[in-house]
């Protein structure tokens, strides 16, 4: 099971490849994995239908209770059998409703596929997150596949409204997920069904979450307006999401739970009820459309609002015609979505009003679309009368609520048979006064599909019997009856074929009285649900708008003053409540005077801060701050704190003055009295409030007592002496995982922010050299400066040739070099590079570690930069820094992954062995892991750098030639 489902997710990676090679042929590669799912499916029918299941369990996080479990039972095998193998008939279906010219295709083929995987995972899924997680995963899918012509506004909103809907829902599903877990004790939905939880408000309450969430995919009212919306997508979405797949996913999962539920307030009536009113809504808005996919889109709201009354009764009898009924809903709803999008592209409309004499031109897909449409309306003898029949006749022979339901789905089919002539009148019928519609022919690969399906409906009816078992079988979960219900297709003259008939009458008289009927809605129409939910998000935004204009002011100062009076405030009732003070030892002033000199000067450069009024005066102070603090860390024998210390500080100097050129020399703010009068009290009692929680901290420390023992204990098992850094990389390696994601996001973000281009140099326009820099000054930058084109440079006196010391020196104005700092720059370039590499190879057991290593290699490039300018930074670095930061990001994650073969994630291993060279060595993953953080580390750098030192070169260089173009043509 496990294999199948990866195999969806590993072929949609080579999706695009194959469309690219083979064209819309590929598809018919990419039916493959549905097909297997299909074909080993129906070969454990027999199995599944006496009752066996298939499962396969992973522990996959213990200590949470959350397994990789998948079992396949009764309800498991029939969505199963509807996504995979609706899912292979829709790909092979695509092959030729596009061609190999549609835009992107490749990506839609692996969303396709990717999505058909994440539901085939999704109804297999035994554990509650498991499934969630995969619920969320055809959440994203259809949200790409919805939008998938990104161009038009109308696929982007309805995209985003859906996965507004669907993820809110998902969200309030997760909580009733977790606190269905809590009250179980375990979150293995077969283990639930076998002993549910006692009722209890909390379980209530889980419940209804859970149903928030299943009704928000199944497009139940309120939150069916996101589905009619969805026909945004190409026709073989709507024919896979919206009728045999996606919208599903609410109704398998109410079934999945109502053997155990059923009986829990409020299930049966909030199902009950909102089920009835989707079903008349959805059926009666379905009556004025005239768009044939719309018509299709309302009526499966319609058709969803029937399986959650029949899924949400929870009894064995309304068990075999909910079964029988999403059976028969797939097999006629996604033939004539595929339907309409043959005529949709066979005429070039979908508007029933254009659409004349189809049925004669195109007699095959007429067919076809009748077959279909029959089996929806309920006639005999196709599947759709037996499923419904049985609906009938087990809701009449429930309760009083059932009863009250019986009545809106006997209204509800009416509407389904009006809805149903309307689109085959519609699509296929001669109007008066309308032209024959023009159509080309039909390929016979291009109906097969649609004809499957309608074929089984055909079939299915006259040997629906064929079904009890597997249909028995998952309605056996429930208390079986004296008199259980039995699927056939005739069961005689009875009040349930005479509510049929009924319905039938119904439903012609509303197709009949079309005109009145439409007038009639238009009067009693509501408001339309998709403008209050764009209302609502304008309102959403506006209000979102107005609060960041009141918090954010643009002011830094104001942002600090009230972060620490949050912080403070939490703080300093946290103190008060709890008085940690007690027990703790009084506070040593310093351990030797050395630490007391050190902080008077740090003391004294802080307060010199305060009057200072350069800019650059002022990142001077804050770093010997900062320098001061890891002096500290020295005198403390901390090492590894030190040496990070002094790496952030340095490359944080170099970007503050790389920014400061773009700045003005002084502070532009008033200082006025009052507002230092107010600020400084905030200063000094935030500096006082962590000088005291730092003591607290400290005092509390006891020598049994903390954790520090047992790492150090755990490190020195593996064979480490540097704790630290065996620490963030190893013991604490979630922690640095996601601190590097952060820090590259917020890498990626920043220089995003400054420049709204690509970062990467080939796309910029050539510089124009300042006055008196070299004519090759303005060669245009490519990523890297060649050796060659610099070395073709004229460099003065032949016969005293000057040496070059950088590639990229003769670049630069003569002015503006500094022949020491290009010496010092190719001296120390490499033993700087080395050097990175030392701290990042010694860190298991001497100071260093990846992060410290990849700021030393930053600098070695930021010297060359300073050194040569950023024609000297693009030969130095002549790739993109994403490249690193992708790298270091993808290699840091595959180890994490890595150890999914012990079973958990981020599992250390360590190797031993003899190397000839190097004697015996020792290799374990920490050390693959710090390689990420050094790379990803140095991208960042190198990206920063870029951003802020070579794009405001050129800002520079242009100012200055414009200037200097000035200068020249004023005399003129």
């Amino acid at each position: 099971m496990t294999a199948l489902v990866l195999c969806h997710f590993a072929l949609a990676l080579c999706a695009a490849p194959l469309v690219r090679w083979c064209g819309t042929r590929a598809f018919l590669v990419l039916a493959l994995p549905p097909a297997a799912a299909t074909v080993w499916a129906a070969g454990r029918w027999s199995t599944v239908a006496a009752g066996g299941a298939d499962t396969h369990v992973w522990t996959w996080l213990p200590a949470y209770r959350v397994d990789w479990a998948l079992r396949l039972d009764a309800p498991a095998e029939l969505m199963v059998l509807l996504a995979a193998g609706v899912g292979t008939l829709v790909l092979v279906y695509c092959g030729s409703y596009f061609d190999d010219r549609s835009p992107q295709l490749g990506r839609f083929a692996g969303n396709l596929l990717a999505f058909a995987g994440a539901m085939l995972g999704l109804v297999l899924a035994d554990d509650l997150i498991l499934l969630y997680i995969f619920w969320e995963l055809t959440t994203v899918f259809s949200y790409l596949l919805i939008g998938q012509t990104s161009d038009h506004k109308r696929n982007r909103r309805s995209a985003l409204q859906a996965l507004t809907v669907t993820t809110l829902g998902g969200l309030t599903m997760l909580v009733g997920f977790l606190l269905l877990g809590q009250e179980a004790g375990t979150y293995r939905i077969s283990a639930i069904l076998a002993d549910p939880p006692p009722a209890s408000g909390a379980l209530s309450a889980a419940v209804v979450l859970i149903l928030v969430g299943a009704l928000s995919k199944s497009a139940i009212w309120p939150f069916s307006l996101w589905l009619p919306n969805a026909m945004a997508a190409p026709t073989p979405v709507s024919a896979y999401l919206h009728a045999a797949a996606m919208v599903k996913a609410g109704v398998y999962l109410i079934a999945r739970l109502a053997p155990a539920f059923a009986e829990v307030t409020p299930w049966r009536p909030l199902l009950l009820i909102l089920g009835s009113a989707t079903m008349l809504l959805g059926g009666w808005r379905a009556l004025r459309l005239n768009d044939l996919k719309l018509v299709l889109a309302h009526g499966t709201v319609s058709q969803l609002g029937f399986l959650t009354v029949l899924t949400g009764a929870g009894r064995y009898n309304t068990a075999i015609a909910a079964t029988a009924m999403i059976l028969g809903h797939a097999l006629f709803k996604a033939p004539l979505f595929l339907v309409t999008g043959i005529v949709d592209h066979a005429t070039g409309t979908r508007d029933l009003r254009r659409l004349s004499g189809l049925g004669r031109r195109l007699p095959a897909v007429c067919a076809v679309a009748v077959a279909a449409g029959l089996s929806m309306a309920a006639v005999p003898p196709l599947l759709g009368f037996a499923a419904k029949e049985a609906a009938f006749q087990t809701l009449l022979d429930g309760d009083t609520a059932d009863r009250w339901a019986l009545a809106a789905t006997v209204v509800g089919s009416a509407l389904t048979t009006a809805y149903t002539l309307r689109y085959l009148w519609g699509a296929f019928a001669r109007k008066p006064g309308v032209p024959d519609t023009p159509a080309h022919r039909v390929p016979a690969a291009f109906l097969a599909p649609p004809a499957v399906l309608a074929l089984a409906c055909l079939v299915l009816g006259p040997e629906v019997a064929w079904l009890q078992g597997l249909f028995g079988t998952y309605a056996a979960q429930f208390p079986v009856p004296a008199h259980p219900y039995h699927l056939a297709l005739w069961h005689g003259m009875g009040p349930a074929l005479l509510l049929s008939c009924a319905a039938w009458a119904g439903g012609v008289l509303l197709f009949l009285a079309a005109g009145p009927v439409a007038r009639t809605g238009a009067r009693l129409a509501w408001r339309s649900a998709d403008r209050n939910f764009g209302r609502l998000l304008l309102a959403l935004e506006r209000t979102a708008l107005q609060c960041t204009g009141f918090v954010q002011r643009g002011s830094l100062s104001v942002y600090l003053v009230t972060t620490l009076s949050v912080v403070l405030a939490g703080q300093i009732a946290v103190l008060v409540v709890d008085e940690p003070w007690t027990g703790a030892p009084a506070p040593r002033l310093w351990d030797t005077p050395a630490q007391a000199a050190v902080a008077v000067l740090i003391c004294a450069v802080g307060l010199l801060c305060l009057g200072v009024r350069r800019r650059m005066k002022a990142v001077v102070l804050a770093g010997l701050t900062g320098y001061g603090t890891a002096l500290l860390f020295v005198l403390q024998g901390a090492p590894d704190l030190a040496l990070t210390q002094f790496c952030v500080e340095t490359v944080s100097m170099i970007v503050f003055v790389l920014v400061l050129r773009r700045m003005p020399v002084l502070f532009e703010e008033n200082f006025v009295l009052l507002r230092r009068a107010l600020r400084m009290p905030v200063a000094l009692v935030g500096g006082a409030a962590v000088a005291f929680v730092v003591w607290i901290m400290a005092g509390h420390r006891r020598a049994g007592d903390s954790a520090g023992d047992a790492m150090v204990e755990e490190v020195a098992h593996h064979g480490l002496k540097d704790v630290v850094a065996t620490i963030l990389v190893d013991l604490r390696a979630w922690d640095t995982m996601g601190e590097s994601a952060v820090l590259a996001a917020a890498a990626v973000g920043v220089t995003s922010l400054i420049y709204l281009h690509r970062r990467t140099d080939g796309a910029d326009q050539p510089v124009l050299p300042l006055p008196g820099d070299h004519p090759e000054a303005a060669l245009r930058t490519q990523g890297s400066v060649s050796s060659g084109t610099l070395a073709g440079l004229p460099s003065g006196d032949e016969s005293a040739p000057e040496r070059t010391w950088l590639a990229a020196g003769a670049t630069l104005a003569p002015e503006r070099r500094s022949i020491v700092l290009e010496v010092v720059a190719r001296l120390l370039y490499h033993p700087i590079l080395v050097l990175s590499v030392y701290l990042l190879m010694c860190a298991e057991n001497l100071p260093g570690g990846g992060f410290v290593a990849g700021l030393v290699a930053g600098v070695a490039f930021i010297t060359r930069y300073l050194a040569g300018g950023r024609h000297e930074l693009a030969d130095a670095a002549p790739f993109a820094p994403g490249l690193f930061t992708g790298l270091g990001l993808f290699l840091s994650t595959a180890v994490a992954l890595g150890g999914l073969a012990e079973g958990t994630v981020l599992h250390g291993w360590t190797w031993h062995g003899h190397l000839p060279v190097w004697g015996d060595v020792h290799l374990s993953t920490a050390v693959l892991f710090d390689c990420g953080v050094y790379l990803l580390v140095l991208g960042v750098v190198l990206d920063i750098v870029r951003a802020l030192g070579s794009r405001i070169d050129r800002h520079i260089e242009r100012a200055a030639a414009q200037r200097a173009r000035r200068r020249e043509a004023g005399p003129a």
